[in-house]
């Protein structure tokens, strides 16, 4: 077997992140010679999910300024509180984004047969928290109806609010064509809540209900992207089962499919080393010499890598909970046939929650609660994964949602917070780099549910790689391998 320093490689791709795994994933049918390094010790990148050992590794690496795009991480553990199981019992993802079913992920995954290697979950309902009218009640949570059945059968909003949502739900679901098109080209530009108040008569709890549906960070979404995202959320409703619209992956979210990726890749015959980084690189003659931090020095026609560095727009700010309680309540099928879902999204809405100052939260937060079922905490615990857009209260904010939320459950006596993880995540460019013999991928999207934009570079960077060759052959779609079995369902 030739050295890492006597093959000139096809490609040698930098980082096991999402984009990157997926670019090893398409070219683990090509015959290329690929090195796949990354400068850390396991794989995911920026869609990691960590042990709790783990964890507190990346945070101490975090907090010394060697995270990335990741800083003022930290962890908490109550004093005096017990529960907590083994470190391998827990996974904790950087990156909880649920994956819509319309998802052109979804569709990849499928046609490179990799999907057979992912246990996908349902995700249930969303929620909007309600703070209590008076001190004497406690706060509450409010379904959202996302079909007609459940517009009917809902008794959190009245008659005429179910007549509207009908409407509106209708509308939406053929907004690109006439005479929809007509009704909110106007407003394409604006803010959604513009369309909804004047077009449809909605009031302002009604419009909440419709702009959480988007999972917008500000809560601020345009017409035209707002429409967009609930489209595709209504349209996703039912296409892999009954009661669902979107789904997650088991055992870490978008870690695991990175995982999968580059298990594909090795199995395609590209050499996998974790705990590599690159050092210094030099192109000439159309090839790149890279210093590795290993000592090796290699060649290569084409270097992709991650983009790590932040830009000037706001990040999000996370909060990560372990607690001592199952929530049976949240993760019920409420449709007849439907599995049984493991994600549940609550949505509290700017000026929801208050400071003991009386200071009211400037953005949303959207807490997406976790069962055990999707492997990331042991039976009779769940992880709940908070998130807000980054200002100065942001961390403050995302506790009193903690302890708004716990107050909701009426379950026996409430849970108690076994584990808590911060931190800060900043956004990055958002434009792939491209030189002659350089890939350089955009920074990963900050957003809750994940966003198809971030397929593009992956195929760019593949055309790249492939050169003339990319004319003729089929960009992610793949026969079985010998053995596979063929099952046609995604999700468990």
């Amino acid at each position: 077997m030739e050295s890492l320093s006597d093959t000139l490689w096809d490609v040698v791709i930098c980082g096991t992140g999402l984009q990157q795994s997926l670019l090893a994933l398409a070219l683990s049918r090509s015959d290329k010679k690929i090195l796949h390094i990354d400068p850390n010790e396991f794989y995911g990148g920026a869609e990691a999910a960590f042990s709790l050992q783990d964890t507190e590794l990346w945070v101490n690496r975090a907090s010394a300024g060697s995270g990335g795009l990741f800083k003022s991480a930290s962890i908490a553990k109550p004093e005096g509180t017990t529960g907590l199981s083994a470190s391998r019992a827990y996974s904790l993802a950087l990156a909880p984004q649920l994956i819509h079913a319309r998802s052109t992920l979804l569709s990849q995954l499928v046609s490179s047969r990799a999907y057979r290697q992912v246990e996908f979950l349902a995700v249930g309902s969303f929620y909007i928290f309600k703070p209590p009218q008076e001190s004497s009640q406690r706060p509450s949570l409010a379904r959202i109806p996302s079909t007609r059945e459940e517009v009917f059968s809902t008794t959190a909003v009245s008659a005429k609010a179910k007549r509207l949502l009908m409407k509106f739900m209708k509308f939406v679901l053929d907004y690109e064509s006439s005479p929809q098109l007509e009704v909110w080209q106007p407003f394409a530009d604006a803010l959604l809540t513009d369309l909804l108040q004047q077009e449809f008569k909605m009031d302002a709890e009604l419009q909440t209900y419709i702009v959480t549906l988007t999972l917008s960070l500000d809560g601020k979404i345009s017409t035209k992207d707002g429409l967009a995202a609930i489209r595709r959320h209504l349209s996703s409703m039912g296409v892999y089962g009954p009661g669902f619209a979107a789904i997650y992956p088991k055992w870490g979210g978008l870690s695991e499919i990175a995982q999968v990726a580059c298990r594909a890749g090795a199995v395609g015959g590209a050499v996998y080393m974790l705990g590599t980084g690159i050092k210094e690189t030099e192109t000439a003659e159309g090839e790149v010499k890279i210093q590795l931090t290993s000592g090796d020095t290699v060649k290569t026609r084409m270097l992709v890598r991650a983009g790590d560095s932040a830009s000037d727009e706001m990040g999000i700010t996370r909060l990560v909970a372990v607690i001592g309680s199952p929530l049976n309540s949240l993760f019920e099928a409420v449709v007849e046939g439907a599995p049984r879902p493991a994600v549940a999204v609550i949505a509290f809405p700017a000026g929801s929650l208050s400071t003991v100052s009386g200071k009211a939260s400037e953005y949303p937060v959207y807490l997406s609660a976790h069962s055990s079922d999707t492997g990331e905490c042991p039976a009779h615990q769940s992880v709940l994964y908070l998130t807000t857009l980054s200002t100065p209260d942001a961390n403050a904010t995302l506790n009193l949602a903690l302890d708004a939320f716990l107050g909701t459950i009426t379950e026996g006596q409430a849970p108690s917070v076994l584990y808590r993880l911060q931190y800060e995540q900043l956004a990055g460019s958002q434009r792939s780099q491209s030189e002659a013999s350089i890939f350089t991928f955009p920074a990963p999207f900050l957003s809750l549910s994940f966003n198809d934009s971030t397929l593009q570079p992956v195929h760019e960077a593949w055309k790249k790689v492939m050169g003339d060759a990319a004319v003729e052959a089929d960009y992610m779609t793949f026969a079985d391998r010998e053995g596979a079995v063929d099952d046609d369902d995604v999700y468990e």
